[in-house]
Order: C-alpha cells, then sequence, then structure tokens
C-alpha cells in the first residue's frame, strides 16, 4: 500500500439522556477480529496517545482507520479501529469497561500501569479519590440536567405527532425503498447492523465528525423534519429494507435517544447514505435528493401550540448549555487528577511497549494480507 488510507471519526459512546450510553460492543466482534486490545490505566497514562499514535502509523501505511473519540473529551480517543485488518485497541476503563471476553485467543489487556511509580501515586491518593468522586458527581448532574431536557424533547415530540400526517412517513420511505432496493430481492441471511454515535455532547459542545462518516460521493439522501414529525421512523423503515436484503448497515443513534432515534444511515454496500439535518447539526452536503417531512405538518396545529414550542425550544436550549458547562467542570476535574500520574509515568518504557505494539500489528497486517491472496 502507497497512498494514505481514509480516516473515519465516530463516538462509540455519548452522554445521553439516559446517562453514559456506550456502543462499544459494535466496534469490533469477536468472530471477526483479528485481535482486539483492551488499554487499561488511569487518567494521564497515554492511553489516548498510544492509541491514536498506532492509529496514524497505520493510515500511513495505506490502512483505512476509524478513530473512535471519547464524548467526555472528543480531543481524546476511546479506541482505534484499523478495519482492513480487524484489528482494534480501546480503552478499558470506565465509564466503558472492556474486559477480554476470549482471552488471548481474540482479546487482551495492555496495561500502562505497568510504567508508573506506585509510591509516588499512592502519596497523592487522597486527592486522586477527592478528584475522581467529583467527576462523578458532575457527570450525576450532568446526566440529569439531559434527563429534564429529554422532559421538555419529549413535549415538542407530542406537540409535533398532533400536527404531522403519518402518513408522509409511509409515502416517502416507500419511494425511496422502490427506488433504491426495488431491484434486490429479500435475502435469506440478513443483513449486520451496526450502531454507532455519529454526534456528541461533550465539554467543548455539540460536536460531530459527519463530514467522514457520510461519503460526498455516495447516493446522499438529506432527511429534514422537527422531532416528532417521524425522521427517525423513515430511516428505521430504510434500516429494516437494506437488512432483509442481506445488506449490512451503519446506523448512528441521537444523543436524546440513544436506543431509538436514528440520525443518520450508511448502506457502503450501495454507496447509499441517510443524514439527518437540523437546527443541532446542519448537513452541509450538496445533493438533490431531500426529504423534507416538515412538509406534512398542519400549520394550523404549529399555531396553536406556538408560545408552548417557543418555550420548550428555550428550556431545551437552556438545560443543554447547562449539561454542556457541567461537563465541562468534570474535564477540568479530570485533567487535574491527570496531573497526579503524569509526573509518575515511565514514559520511555511506554515508549518501547508502543513500539513492540506496532510491530506486532504490523505482523498481523502481513498476516491478514496472506490469508487474502
Amino acid at each position: 500500500m502507497s497512498s494514505k488510507g481514509a480516516i473515519k471519526h465516530v463516538f462509540p459512546g455519548g452522554n445521553t439522556s439516559k446517562g453514559f450510553y456506550s456502543y462499544y460492543q459494535y466496534i469490533l466482534g469477536q468472530e471477526e477480529a483479528t485481535r482486539i486490545i483492551c488499554v487499561k490505566g488511569g487518567p494521564g497514562v497515554g492511553k489516548s496517545t498510544f492509541m491514536k499514535s498506532i492509529g496514524m502509523q497505520m493510515v500511513d501505511r495505506g490502512y483505512d482507520v476509524e478513530f473512535m473519540h471519547c464524548s467526555s473529551d472528543n480531543s481524546s480517543l476511546d479506541g482505534v479501529v484499523i478495519k482492513d485488518i480487524k484489528v482494534a485497541l480501546l480503552d478499558g476503563t470506565a465509564p466503558h469497561v472492556v474486559d477480554p471476553k476470549n482471552p488471548g485467543a481474540v482479546d487482551e489487556i495492555l496495561h500502562l500501569g505497568d510504567f508508573w511509580n506506585e509510591d509516588g501515586l499512592r502519596k497523592n491518593k487522597q486527592q486522586i479519590l477527592e478528584s475522581n468522586a467529583m467527576v462523578g458527581k458532575l457527570f450525576a448532574r450532568a446526566y440529569k440536567y439531559l434527563a429534564a431536557a429529554k422532559c421538555i424533547y419529549d413535549d415538542i415530540v407530542t406537540i409535533h405527532k398532533e400536527a404531522v400526517n403519518p402518513a408522509g412517513v409511509n409515502l416517502e420511505a416507500e419511494k425511496i425503498i422502490q427506488q433504491e432496493f426495488g431491484g434486490i430481492s429479500v435475502n435469506n441471511k440478513v443483513g449486520n447492523i451496526r450502531k454507532l454515535f455519529g454526534s456528541a455532547i461533550t465539554p467543548n459542545g455539540l460536536c460531530n465528525y459527519l463530514e467522514t462518516v457520510i461519503n460526498v460521493n455516495s447516493n446522499v439522501y438529506i432527511v429534514k423534519g422537527a422531532p416528532g414529525t417521524g425522521t427517525e421512523i423513515l430511516l428505521s423503515k430504510v434500516i429494516d429494507a437494506a437488512v432483509q436484503r442481506g445488506l449490512n448497515v451503519e446506523a448512528y443513534y441521537c444523543p436524546m435517544e440513544p436506543e431509538n432515534r436514528v440520525e443518520h444511515v450508511v448502506i457502503s454496500q450501495l454507496g447509499l447514505a441517510f443524514t439527518t439535518s437540523n437546527k443541532y447539526h446542519v448537513s452541509t452536503i450538496n445533493t438533490d435528493s431531500c426529504i423534507d417531512l416538515d412538509s406534512y405538518l398542519d400549520k394550523a396545529v404549529l399555531e396553536k401550540y406556538s408560545a408552548e414550542l417557543a418555550y420548550d425550544a428555550e428550556m431545551f436550549d437552556m438545560l443543554l448549555d447547562k449539561t454542556i458547562a457541567t461537563i465541562k467542570k468534570a474535564k477540568k476535574t479530570h485533567d487535574v487528577m491527570e496531573t497526579y500520574y503524569i509526573p509518575n509515568m515511565k514514559f520511555d518504557k511506554v515508549q518501547v511497549c508502543w513500539e513492540k505494539t506496532l510491530q506486532r500489528i504490523l505482523k498481523y497486517a502481513e498476516e491478514y494480507k496472506k490469508l487474502k491472496i
């Protein structure tokens, strides 16, 4: 491989109305994985830098790599997936604890705590305990604000559900299914759904890397519609149609409704993608394929509830801002905790471990290449 590989940035977990919500189980399956390395260690020991550096080394060698960002600090990584050779490095610490499921055969633990000065850390025991406890309290408060915002969000949904003609979703979904899947028969083997987050609520505000998720060279549909108009229902119908035809799907979920509200869909086998465009993540993709579910809203009903909708929007934004500010405080406290670890790390030994790990991954790449020949 001579040219550089492609990079995709996503979030495997998120700060949501249900607390921290993890889709880690979808990062790389045990059956398909060549190797999964669970990187352990405290804050500031270099887990993110370790994984990012290996990811960039593999990109430079021409391999496509997914960088899994941390919703609690979007400049930091929770994992790296080298897609071409089915190898992943994952941050295995709280709140997304990851342990080997098939130790040795598939996955393993790489503990950067092997390279710290225990005596130095023990001297800061009380400060570490207090900082860790404060981070937990701040996130608990942030999740309460998000849960409150979800109540307001639900009222907005209720109003729009009353105003929308639900047949609109069925009509638009059927048009897409006929146009994009009409020539593909239902398969005797269903496709897989890989679930992730395309955006996150972070200390730096609302963050997304959708330009790396939605390939502009694909056939892209932009789906517009206020909460309650059925954007997630339409996308769920698309997912069902694809899976029934044996196609694999990547589905990206909303932090406000991490279990049910799909926001973006990618079907790579067809070069097909769908992205939701709204106030909180506006699509910049230039396409003629736009589905506007707001066109099915009854303006008279919206007018009737105009005061309620305005109040709800104001309250929702206020609670969202409060959530972000609280997560930012948690990040600052976490940064303080890192200052107790960094001086007590033997980073020269971490570097030696990194070099050995990179060589192992390059060996996996050579073995994988031979298997594919």
